[in-house]
């Protein structure tokens, strides 16, 4: 009978597995809001393809190269800019995989690289196409995942901000369609009547929609109790280690480093001097990597797509100031350490050009200002040199810079959120009021955090709250922070009286080590170097940089009349150097990144025990994926190890147990013998069910086996071969 119905109800199977597909779709949804998981359609999309290809039941050898393929052109996609399949290509590809396994075998899971997570989360999906399709097609047993489900939305609606309430009537109404439509044709495989109207028509599903349909305009319309129980998450944060620390909007530990999300700004930060890279320069240097002029309200982002630009003999086209900028001609040379290289340069103010492998190439990009490496970074990254003009900014210069700006720098760096509050402005405008050039009106912003109640602490710094503003729970509710607080505030400060800004982040000159030849000198740079800063525009000078932040000071000269000997700004080193800017556990698409931070997604409600949980849950879900996949098809595994062994094994032993490992598998899929049965008639049932004579066949022969304890070889030939058809009806 279950041959019968398999043809007749593959319909149904195929709206049972698409039901499993919108369900799975729901672990999926607040990827985006919880964690900082982005491209979700994408990943939805590869979901989608490989449940459809797993519908389509196609032979393995056909199925795993569809699946392949798709996952490649994913990662591809999202990750890669070399051509497809070129020499290029599968050296990045091969690059990642010694890098992501040395990260495994270390058991520091934070630093793999967004590709390799994107790659296992990928391989999760597919696994769970399989999964899926055995529990909703083939078990029929839709309860445990449609279960799951369930506990997972709550759990995340209860302990994070993701709103479940749409998803868990969602989740009820397909589980329903899905439970009903799974159950029906479970029993009519079970019973031995042919229902041929069923073929024919699906009216018998009306009912079943009609009470769905029903249910869910009970469950609305109904009246709901308000909540019973308190919210367990001021109990969680009060009992989790360091609670209390986060101030206003709550706290999530980070650690110190370089980072490319900016999105979302707050947190504390965990100290790190792990060594980056080492500079050999002549003088202390601020070592830019890329620029950011979008204020979002709760961080920094692009206001365009990268357009990337090769270098012509290692020449940067960037031109931070103008030609009315005194400088000086110097060089540098930049030495990373062998577990800390990333894809982006870090260059001086005044880059003209850089010296490295003829093995790489090198990509700008003029919006952010930032400098891409791709190829082999073993040659390109370590080790490159840097040619640069070290400006010194003439303070009469930058008092009488107050003309008009260019248009471009008015439509870039001036924008602002409609959502700022208008106290931040009255604020600036109270700070600037006895100001009348543009350069007084910056030192004044910049002077304002030295004083008035403002702290500098890597601890106790919160997120901001869904409807509070980075910049303005800085100012007036916290006063606590680090470069970040500082550098954004001093940005969107100016921008609101309407001089250009722009947000600029890198590392800061670091510790000088020793001495090397001549004048220069050897300066280390840590992860608590990591910064922020902020850089003011000027009409005829260009972009100029200032130092905000309590504690730091600006390495660039600034004179008075030209005169070197009446310095405006202190050109010693900074004073502690331990600030951060890393916002995100995420890597530059293009490579390694330096720190794992934590996740800057994870709401301002969550507690330090829960950082990075999404990356144990991947794990979890892979592990428990593939224990529960043996599991669930160890019958198979079983049946085929016990053939192989029964083949092989002689007398009336092996046939008895092969006989009662029989009657095993067939009550684990619903054909059990009743008590008051004989094995004749409970094996009449099992023929019925399967269209065979096989089961009566093999029952003779037990029954006599029994009695005469053997059979020659061509019998015990036949008798297995009936036993292995017999099993492969049972687990089809």
């Amino acid at each position: 009978m279950g041959k019968m119905f398999n043809q007749p109800y593959h319909v149904y199977h195929m709206l049972v597995y698409l039901c499993g597909f919108i369900l799975f779709t729901e672990w999926l949804r607040p990827l985006a809001e919880i964690t900082d998981t982005s491209n979700i359609p994408l990943f939805v999309l590869f979901a989608g393809f490989c449940f459809f290809v797993s519908m389509l039941n196609l032979s393995w050898w056909l199925s795993v190269p569809l699946k392949l393929v798709g996952l490649v052109y994913i990662l591809d996609g999202l990750f890669i800019q070399e051509a497809l399949f070129s020499k290029e290509w599968f050296l990045l590809i091969y690059q990642h995989l010694i890098y992501n396994l040395d990260i495994i075998t270390s058991q520091q899971w934070g630093d793999m690289t967004p590709m390799f997570r994107s790659f296992l989360f990928l391989i999760l999906l597919w696994l769970m196409s399989y999964l899926l399709h055995y529990w909703f097609v083939v078990a029929k047993r839709v309860f445990l995942f449609v279960l799951l489900t369930f506990v997972y939305l709550t759990v995340l609606d209860t302990f994070t901000t993701y709103d479940g309430d749409a998803a868990i009537v969602r989740t009820f109404v397909v589980s329903l369609l899905a439970m009903g439509i799974s159950t029906f044709i479970k029993e009519m495989d079970h019973e031995t009547l042919s229902l041929n109207w069923i073929k024919r028509s699906p009216a018998w599903v009306l009912p079943l929609v009609a009470m769905i349909l029903f249910s869910s305009v009970v469950g609305y319309a109904a009246p709901k109790l308000a909540p019973q129980w308190p919210d367990p998450v001021p109990f969680i944060k009060s009992t989790a280690e360091n609670a209390g620390s986060g101030g206003v909007g709550g706290s999530v530990t980070q650690k110190i480093g370089y980072g490319e999300d900016d999105s979302r700004l707050g947190g504390s930060l965990q100290q790190d001097t792990t060594p980056v890279f080492q500079a050999v320069t002549k003088e202390e240097q601020y070592w830019r990597i890329e620029t950011k002029d979008i204020y979002t309200g709760k961080g920094w982002k692009q206001s365009r797509r990268e357009n990337l630009q090769g270098l012509q003999n290692g020449r940067i086209p960037l031109e931070t100031f103008s030609e009315n900028v005194e400088t000086e001609k110097s060089e540098a040379v930049i030495g990373f350490e062998p577990e800390s290289f990333f894809y982006k340069l870090v260059y001086p103010y005044g880059i003209e050009s850089v010296q490295g492998s003829n093995d790489v190439e090198m990509l700008f990009d003029a919006t952010s200002e930032a400098v891409s490496i791709q190829g082999d970074q073993q040659s390109g990254l370590y080790n490159y040199r840097l040619t640069f003009e070290n400006p010194t900014f003439s303070i009469d210069q930058l008092l009488e810079a107050n003309g008009p700006d260019p248009e471009p720098i008015r439509n870039q760096y001036l924008q602002l959120p409609e959502s700022l509050p208008q106290r931040v402005k009255e604020l600036t405008m109270q700070v600037v009021k006895d100001e009348d050039t543009r350069y007084e009106k910056a030192k004044a912003v910049e002077q304002y955090f030295n004083q008035n109640g403002f702290e500098y602490s890597l601890e106790g710094v919160p997120f901001p709250s869904a409807d509070q503003d980075y910049v303005d729970q800085f100012l007036f509710e916290t006063k606590i922070g680090y470069c970040n607080n500082y550098s954004t505030s001093m940005a969107i400060m100016l921008r609101s009286i309407g001089i250009p800004t722009r947000w600029v982040k890198g590392f800061t000159s670091g510790e000088k080590v020793q001495e090397a030849s001549g004048d220069r000198n050897v300066y280390q740079i840590t992860n608590a170097n990591a910064h922020s800063w902020v850089e003011v525009y000027f009409p005829n000078v260009g972009w100029v940089p200032f130092e905000p932040t309590q504690g730091f000071s600006n390495p660039m000269e600034f004179v008075e009349n030209s005169n070197p000997g009446e310095d405006d700004e202190t050109t010693s080193p900074e004073a502690e150097p331990t600030l951060g800017n890393q916002d995100t556990p995420e890597k530059p698409n293009q490579g390694l990144e330096m720190e794992d931070t934590g996740s800057k997604e994870t709401e301002s409600q969550s507690s330090n025990f829960l950082k990075n949980w999404w990356l144990w849950v991947l794990v979890g879900v892979i592990l428990f994926s593939l224990v529960l996949g043996i599991y669930l098809k160890r019958y198979n595994l079983m049946s085929a190890f016990l053939l192989k062994k029964y083949q092989k094994q002689k007398g009336f032993t092996s046939f008895q147990d092969a006989y009662h490992y029989l009657l095993k598998v067939l009550d684990h899929k619903g054909l059990k013998r009743r008590e008051e049965q004989t094995l004749r008639e409970f094996a009449t049932d099992v023929d019925r069910r399967f269209l065979t004579n096989e089961m009566s066949r093999l029952t003779y022969h037990y029954e006599r086996t029994i009695y005469s304890k053997g059979n020659d070889d061509k019998e015990r030939h036949m008798l297995m071969q009936l036993w292995q058809n017999l099993i492969k009806h049972a687990l089809s």
